[in-house]
């Protein structure tokens, strides 16, 4: 259970980081007459960037040389969940987004579990199983109830549907690899590098000279920072903690109580109340995330000394 306290503690830090990403955007928090506005895009750009240069030091005291203790391809492949798994994600969202409507961008994006089990299954390192399956799906269906997708308007375009399956794609990829990297190594150096792939991916969409023209405020430099520190450094730290006791499955469906953690922190701020719908779609998220943990018939056949089948 501690991989899934690991990813439930990570993804309500997400919701209450988005809560303030929200406010943010919104122009509740940061504002002024002649401040500059913080974009998702930038915000989104600096809370990896801003993370890896936090979290550089600290691990260069603590782990020395052995920070540098990659294979080479091991050490690219840590660069590639950060730079097309963490920023592909988040960039092809706001993408799908911008093209379409918040909710079907995010619904497109939770399409990562079922990436993640078509992946595991053709690469034969799990079996598709109806409890699997079964479970998956209840994560997608939940997830798009939670976030509304029944009650938004169904805005369709060719590049957002694409970028929406990229997010869920780049979301499945950083599942997969990021718990292979973190079987063999230690996971802070792994989220290390996964952070400076992040940090070098933004850095060529969104160069420095750009946000320096900007001219944030001392303030908003502050938040950002702040946000980093929780957002970054925290909740993907915890992420990455996780992936190391969880198969990439679990994780990537566990990861889908994102959903519900927004709703919640939506009643406390800004008072919105879930509607009979919403209600219904958690109820499937965690129902999903009780399946897919559950050990199945193989599991139990091998506890027995019975040959799965």
């Amino acid at each position: 259970m501690r991989g899934y306290l690991y990813i439930a503690i990570a993804t309500f830090t997400w919701g209450v980081s988005a809560a303030l990403g929200k406010a943010v955007f919104t122009g509740k928090l940061l504002t002024g007459p002649h401040t500059t506005p913080v974009e998702p895009l930038i915000l989104s750009q600096m809370r990896t960037t801003i993370g890896f240069f936090l979290l550089l030091p600290f691990m260069l005291v603590t782990r020395g040389r052995r920070l540098f203790a990659f294979r080479r391809a091991d050490w690219f492949k840590s660069l590639l969940v950060g730079a097309a798994g963490i920023s592909g994600s988040n960039f092809f969202y706001y993408v799908a987004i911008q093209k379409t409507t918040i909710a079907i961008g995010i619904t497109m994006q939770y399409l990562g579990p079922i990436v993640v089990l078509l992946y595991m299954i053709a690469a034969r390192r799990q079996r598709a199983t109806a409890q699997r399956v079964g479970g998956v799906l209840l994560a997608v269906v939940g997830s798009a109830l939670t976030i509304g997708l029944l009650h938004t308007e169904w805005k369709l375009n060719v590049v957002g549907v694409l970028a929406g399956i990229a997010s869920a794609v780049a979301f499945a990829l950083y599942n997969v690899f990021g718990h292979s990297l973190v079987e063999h190594y230690d996971r802070w150096s792994v989220f290390l590098f996964a952070m400076m792939g992040s940090a070098i991916a933004w850095s060529l969409v969104n160069p420095p000279w750009r946000i320096a023209a900007a001219h944030y405020t001392a303030e908003q430099w502050g938040f950002m920072a702040m946000f980093s520190a929780v957002a970054s450094v925290g909740a993907y730290g915890l992420y990455f903690a996780g992936l190391q006791y969880l198969d990439p499955t679990r994780a990537i469906v566990a990861s889908c109580l994102e959903a519900i953690f927004a709703v919640l922190i939506a009643i406390v701020y800004p008072g919105e109340m879930p509607s009979l719908v919403q209600v219904v779609g958690i109820v499937l998220v965690l129902v999903a995330t009780i399946v897919v943990q559950m050990p199945g018939r193989e599991a139990v056949a091998e506890e027995m000394g019975v040959p799965g089948g």
